[in-house]
């Protein structure tokens, strides 16, 4: 394991927080060479903020609901990011669109998954079990899991890393579901590793993954 410091992660998070969870398991086991330094939801009672809390990281219910403005909400996720330093921003099931001047002041520096081998099955409105609905409607026989950089647009940024797996003729949303999130649970850890490891070049659209020294 690298012996620089581990990279700071903050997590952003909108539901139950499994990501959040198997993240934080990769680095209690030392798989994961990071530290998770803090996590924001818009979702007040979302699990990763539960979860966040039981374990002494900081946690933060930050909503736009809770401001006049939308500069103001800015700047508030600009001066909770500062505190925590963080270096890496994942998006780990978290359900608003990520504001613009965020984005760009993280330019790839921020991370998000999505439950499809992008650029299929992505776009506004293709989350959770409507991606998996539309794969099965549409008769793939292969779906999978997208790592990939966050940019202005949903699920448009550059994949970082990519996992396929088989449909099968029985699958109904929900199996296809359960096994898609088994290979999130483990690749979004490897990307953010990489990360870590700062194996990771971004040359226009092509992320490449370099060797280690």
């Amino acid at each position: 394991m690298s012996e620089s410091k581990p990279i700071r992660l903050v997590a952003f998070a909108s539901g139950g927080g499994s990501n959040v969870r198997a993240i934080y398991h990769n680095i209690e086991t030392g798989a994961l060479h990071a530290e998770l330094v803090g996590v924001i939801s818009n979702n007040s009672q979302c699990g990763a903020l539960v979860h966040a809390r039981l374990h002494n990281i900081p946690a933060f219910h930050i909503s736009r609901k809770q401001f006049d403005s939308d500069d103001d909400f800015v700047q508030k996720l600009f001066k909770v990011l500062t505190e925590l330093k963080a270096e890496l921003i994942v998006l780990a099931g978290y359900m608003k669109k990520m504001p613009e001047p965020v984005v760009r002041a993280y330019k790839n520096r921020m991370l998000n998954i999505h439950p499809a081998l992008l650029p299929s099955f992505g776009g506004k409105g293709l989350y959770g079990h409507f991606v998996h609905e539309a794969v099965l409607n549409y008769g793939c026989k292969v779906s999978g899991v997208t790592v990939h950089l966050v940019d202005a647009d949903f699920d448009t940024g550059a994949p970082v890393l990519q996992r396929c797996i088989s449909v099968f003729d029985n699958d109904t949303p929900e199996t296809l579901a359960a096994r898609v999130l088994k290979e999130e649970h483990i690749i979004y850890s490897q990307a953010i590793q990489l990360f870590a490891e700062e194996r990771i070049l971004v040359d226009g659209r092509r992320v490449r993954i370099l060797e280690k020294e």
